[in-house]
């Protein structure tokens, strides 16, 4: 892939917030999925063949990571729901009052709205939200079991910190993506998906961002526990929703272009895995090795997380 197919496929809001207080609660976390033991060892970390030299992929290096569990998926509507009404936390995009949504899963009679000027498939969308993900009146309760979207970093934060986890760092979402495969590029190996027959994940079929032709059973997000797990049990590493990570991200280089990619994303956070809008003609970021960054308090209809547990 060339660098004219580098462009990232998020929008991000340009200020910085702080992370909401969450109020105490005596109740229990509930819609706990299942947590696996991630093994410790030898992590790889980037890959010697980046499709993407300038978000920081390459090399290849290693690191010793300890054990740890980790959600068999991310973390979903529901779950989410059951956080808010044991807290009463009110997401960036709620105190905001607005957050960023893909212009094709509106309906054809949404009100107009603002385009994103850099990538004009993003709307900006008022009143949009975790529980109103396209807007007013489109309730994410009827989709409990899909990954929970439009929250920010910050939100993530205080999730895990109410859950009693935490978000994984980029080594240890990296080594729990590939299944105990080592150096390959998908959690399910080499092989990479098409348009036509090989659909191991939910990303983008067609002519991005026209027509997504839902080849692989779903336009937009699919359930959280959806395809198949990779080797350690793992649902939707790549594809669906991009996954927050602990970590700012940084791209360590010299050269004056790179430099330029990422001019004003100081304070950004590194998301992993790609999503539903990624395909490899615009975002080929789908791979493990993948990354890209957005603001703090920034929220869109592609992105959520899942979270670790120190064991």
């Amino acid at each position: 892939m060339t660098d004219t197919k580098s462009a990232c496929c998020s929008p991000a809001r340009s200020d910085q917030s702080a992370i909401e207080p969450v109020p105490t609660s005596q109740a229990k976390e509930e819609q706990t999925p299942l947590r696996v033991l991630i093994p410790g060892g030898r992590g790889l970390i980037g890959t010697d063949f980046p499709e993407l030299p300038v978000d920081g992929e390459a090399p290849l290096r290693q690191k010793r990571i300890a054990s740890f569990q980790m959600d068999t998926i991310t973390v979903t509507n529901a779950r989410f729901r059951t956080f808010v009404d044991a807290t009463g936390y009110v997401t960036d995009a709620e105190r905001l009052g607005d957050c960023f949504v893909f212009e094709n899963l509106l309906p054809k009679d949404a009100p107009a709205s603002r385009a994103v000027a850099a990538v004009p498939w993003w709307r900006v969308i008022d009143g949009a939200s975790w529980h109103e993900p396209l807007g007013p009146g489109s309730a994410a309760s009827c989709l409990p079991d899909h990954p929970v979207v439009n929250v920010s970093w910050n939100d993530a934060q205080a999730f895990a910190k109410w859950a009693n986890g935490r978000l994984p760092t980029e080594a240890e979402w990296e080594h729990a993506s590939r299944g105990g495969l080592g150096d390959v590029p998908f959690p399910w190996g080499d092989q990479v998906p098409n348009d036509t027959d090989f659909f191991p994940c939910n990303i983008w079929q067609g002519r991005f961002p026209d027509a997504d032709f839902g080849l692989d059973g779903h336009r937009g997000t699919a359930p959280a526990q959806s395809f198949e797990a990779n080797g350690y049990g793992l649902y939707n590493m790549v594809g669906n929703v991009w996954e927050y990570t602990s970590q700012p991200f940084v791209v360590k280089s010299l050269k004056k272009s790179v430099k330029q990619a990422h001019l004003g994303k100081t304070g950004f956070k590194l998301s992993k895995g790609g999503s539903f809008l990624c395909h490899a003609s615009y975002c080929y970021r789908y791979r493990i090795s993948a990354r890209t960054g957005t603001s703090a308090d920034s929220a869109t209809s592609h992105q959520g997380f899942r979270l670790v547990y120190d064991t």
